[in-house]
């Protein structure tokens, strides 16, 4: 299937490594112009080059801390003077520390609030001017699975993280007349650096090898298997092309069918 995303111009941030890395590789697959961002040039830059030594198409840089609203503004009008526009927008951050309610004080919710819910706030507010004068706009915001289904220990990510699908629902009310689609992406578990760590860390724990560590994390997974980062990656380039033309408001998992809600 053509996606029809040769030249649509894409801002992903968080982008270095992990499921930003895959989204924004799958875009120049599908032959995009992709601005990739996070806080360390040199990350970026590696990632830019692997990228465009496997598609041929360049992958342009940009270094911000996106819980920085004045950095995650000058980052959305630097990479649309770039592409000299913007059709898309990825609004992707690191989560917040693992920990329970009585580990956290009042400066770490509010660092987490920055970093996971007003990250996305500005961004989109910073991207609106350009996303009105494209006719392929479209927002996704990656969020986690703990938004639909609370998680052991990651308190601040399972209070924060459900306040950002309901900021793309919202949108995807109040600015969808204006031809911008808003929706948002929930990944499972998937073998990104992240989780590699963790299953070496709970190997190390446990007195067992890294893939039987990996084994146990899959066994919630009705698949059986821990995700890709490309499998994450085609669903997010897919849910923001013209072919997905009429989703819009969406919280969709990507986690192998490991989430036991309903809806």
């Amino acid at each position: 299937m053509d996606l029809n995303l040769r030249g649509a111009k894409v801002l992903v941030t968080a982008a270095s490594q992990g499921l930003g890395r895959a989204t924004a590789r799958q875009f120049s697959l599908e032959g995009a112009q992709v601005v990739i961002s996070s806080r360390s040039l040199e990350k970026l830059q590696t990632a830019a080059s692997e990228i465009n030594q496997e598609t041929g198409n360049p992958i342009f840089t940009i270094a911000a801390d996106v819980s920085d609203a004045v950095a995650a503004t000058k980052l959305v009008n630097h990479a649309a003077e770039m592409l000299g526009g913007l059709d898309i927008l990825i609004t992707n951050a690191g989560g917040p520390p693992g920990g329970k309610f009585v580990d956290f004080e009042l400066d770490a919710w509010k660092s987490a609030i920055d970093l996971t819910l007003l990250s996305n706030v500005t961004l989109i507010k910073a991207a609106l001017p350009y996303l009105r004068q494209s006719s392929r706009a479209a927002v996704l915001a990656v969020v986690s699975i703990a938004a639909k289904e609370p998680m052991d220990n990651l308190t601040l990510s399972n209070v924060i993280r459900p306040a950002v699908v309901g900021l793309t629902k919202t949108l995807s009310f109040e600015l969808s007349k204006e031809g911008i689609r808003f929706n948002s992406l929930l990944p499972g578990i998937t073998e990104t650096d992240r989780i590699i760590h963790l299953a070496e860390f709970r190997a190390q724990q446990n007195n067992i090898t890294v893939e039987e560590a990996k084994a146990r994390m899959s066994a919630s997974i009705p698949l059986g298997r821990i995700g890709k980062p490309e499998e994450f990656g085609n669903a997010a380039v897919f849910l923001c092309s013209p072919a997905a033309g009429f989703i819009n408001g969406v919280a969709l998992l990507v986690d192998g069918g490991a989430s036991h809600n309903i809806l």
